[in-house]
């Protein structure tokens, strides 16, 4: 009987992406995590010791995370079991979990990979405790969000959570010469193109091979340059999850940078928030709050700025607004720093909350009635207007409190100026006791 796939003109399976034509057969293979894959990594020494334990595999797209969960079954002996959060419910647990009981009972361990486990919400995540806990499973999940976020803290305390890293360019240039010996020729590419080729990959080695068989595919006669390479291939944008850990992760990244007086960095972390679509306003926000924070008096146009910036976008819009906030990232930056106003806030809210309800002292309380004047209220109070050095040095603070000093000037821009008043206003203070 002839064969119908070979009479169709057709093979009886079309090979696979390259990716997984390129999957590594062993540990020693895979790229990029030494340091939990190498000699002294802790989950190679789980493997050497055919003994694993419960593991959360954390790391962004295309790193290895269910390779890595693949070949720790095989090289521990333990058998392998995937499901997906994503496509799987209690039913398939259930069924995994007793798949595994028996194998257990037959001798044999079991691997339960779950691939993007923290799609799982907080009650099935709860189901796998006393599997993890009786042996009967040994849990690898992986994620792309961060676990302390995502995952139940009794599964956390069950599981070790080892963090994989973005390819670098060393693991991604390795891979490309992988895909260049398994397909028996160059990649299509001149060096600056190929360089471009990483780029676009931005650290995932799946989606590098991907790109990469999109070029074997189209076969060009001769070595593409970038913008060539650019009229084939589309820049994916970059990884940005607006309501997860990477929108605290920049934004904290922007603040700092700001903090540390380094503009170009502060330019780099808003402008990766603006492409990675990030609402400009939540932006504007947290600059406000860097200007009162860490500029302070020091420079006290920043927060006037800082207001007139989010004011601006907010008349313009996308994109022109964003530049008002590009000139008050880099006024920021390059502006002297005191968060001496900060702190005194913070002190004096600390105070009020210890003192209670002390009450001003008498001379300074006001007496708009005639028994409030008889009990002494606004009596020896001085008009500092009219003393000898406009300053009258009395007490402010409540009967009963001693006198604190929340503010403390760093003499850095504009507070120079305020710290050698107050230290003359000590003085004086001290004088007249």
């Amino acid at each position: 009987m002839p064969d119908l796939f070979e009479a169709a003109g057709l093979k009886p399976q079309a090979p696979g992406p390259l990716a997984d034509r390129l999957r590594p057969q062993a540990l020693d293979e895979v790229i990029g995590q030494d340091h939990l894959l190498g000699p002294e990594g802790p989950i190679r020494r789980m493997a050497d010791a055919r003994r694993l334990a419960s593991m959360i595999l954390w790391g962004p797209p295309g790193t290895g995370k269910t390779t890595i969960a693949r070949l720790l079954a095989k090289a521990a002996g333990y058998e392998f079991q995937q499901l997906s959060a994503v496509f799987s419910g209690v039913a398939d647990l259930k069924k995994a979990f007793e798949q595994a009981r028996v194998r257990r009972a037959a001798g044999q361990n079991t691997l339960l990979f779950i691939d993007e486990i923290h799609r799982f919400n907080r009650a099935q995540q709860d189901a796998f405790l006393p599997f993890v806990e009786e042996g009967v499973v040994t849990l690898v999940g992986a994620t792309t969000e961060n676990p302390s976020f995502e995952l139940n803290g009794a599964l956390l305390s069950r599981a070790q959570v080892f963090v994989l890293r973005r390819l670098d360019e060393p693991a991604l240039s390795e891979l490309i010469a992988r895909a260049e010996a398994f397909e028996g020729r160059p990649l299509p590419l001149d060096d600056q193109a190929r360089e471009a080729l990483m780029a676009m990959a931005d650290g995932d080695g799946r989606y590098l091979l991907t790109l990469a068989e999109t070029l074997f595919n189209i076969a060009s006669a001769k070595p593409l340059d970038i913008k060539a390479l650019g009229e084939i291939l589309q820049k994916r944008a970059p990884a940005y999850d607006k309501d997860r850990e990477e929108h605290y992760n920049l934004i904290s990244a922007l603040h700092k940078s700001i903090r540390g007086s380094d503009p170009d960095a502060a330019l780099y972390w808003l402008a990766r928030m603006l492409a990675g679509g990030e609402d400009p306003l939540f932006i504007a926000r947290r600059l406000v709050r860097a200007a009162a924070e860490d500029i302070g008096a020091a420079d006290p146009t920043a927060l006037i700025l800082a207001v007139a910036a989010k004011d601006t976008y907010d008349f313009l819009g996308s994109p022109e607004g964003e530049i008002a906030l590009a000139q008050l990232v880099v006024h920021l930056a390059t502006a002297p720093k005191s968060n001496a106003v900060y702190k005194a806030y913070s002190a004096a809210m600390k105070a009020a909350r210890a003192t209670g309800s002390l009450m001003p002292p008498a001379h300074i309380r006001n007496a708009p009635t005639r028994l409030m004047k008889d009990l002494g209220y606004g009596k020896g109070y001085a008009y500092d207007h009219d003393t000898e050095d406009g300053f009258s040095g009395q007490n402010y603070f409540p009967d009963g409190m001693a006198r604190q000093q929340f503010y403390a000037p760093k003499g850095e821009g504009r507070e120079g100026p305020i710290k050698e008043r107050l230290e003359r206003w000590a003085q004086i203070r001290a004088r007249k006791g």
